[in-house]
């Protein structure tokens, strides 16, 4: 009888690790709406961005590698091109509402604006937010999206992009 409860258990915890560590993650039957591979300006991987529909908007899973351990200003930039160095050619953030930047600033946040992320010591990191009232159609228009990780921490007020340094990594956020 205690063999079977520690396999049950063993079962359980096992569906929890394939959903993202907790019973509220992506289930492996959902299917993301729209993804984005994000690569630093030699090239080299940085991590998977997808995007699911949610009550509400979007919800982002970024699974990063190879960043700098420290925190990041993460956004949603207005064109869908990633050109290196620099990755200027994203344009500016996400503002679909004509927004201040930031969630401290009394006339924000953009459209594209998220909390920080921390990548740990070995440049990993998990990150989810919510993207309220964003809809893949109306991020996704002529000129596309895309999805930069920055080089500092945004700090949430400073109109355009929260001080949060240069763009590191960039990902074109296309539909799945």
């Amino acid at each position: 009888m205690r063999a079977l409860a520690l396999l049950l258990l063993a079962g359980g915890l096992a569906g929890c690790a394939a959903n993202g560590g907790s019973s509220a993650g992506a289930s492996t039957a959902e299917r993301p709406v729209a993804m984005a591979d994000l690569a630093d300006a030699s090239g080299a991987a940085r991590g998977t961005a997808r995007l699911f529909q949610a009550d509400g908007g979007l919800r982002l899973v970024y699974d990063g590698t190879g960043l700098p351990a420290s925190v990041h200003g993460i956004h949603i930039h207005t064109t869908g091109r990633c050109d290196a160095p620099d990755f200027t050619t994203a344009g500016g953030h996400w503002n679909p509402t004509q927004r201040k930047h930031g969630t401290e600033s009394p006339e924000g946040p953009h459209g594209g604006d998220m909390p920080n992320l921390t990548a740990a010591a070995d440049g990993t990191t998990s990150f989810t937010s919510m993207l309220t009232g964003a809809t893949v159609p109306g991020m996704l228009d002529a000129d596309g999206a895309a999805l930069l990780v920055h080089a500092t921490a945004d700090d949430y007020r400073t109109d355009p992009s929260g001080n949060s340094g240069a763009r590191i990594a960039c990902g074109v956020i296309r539909a799945s």
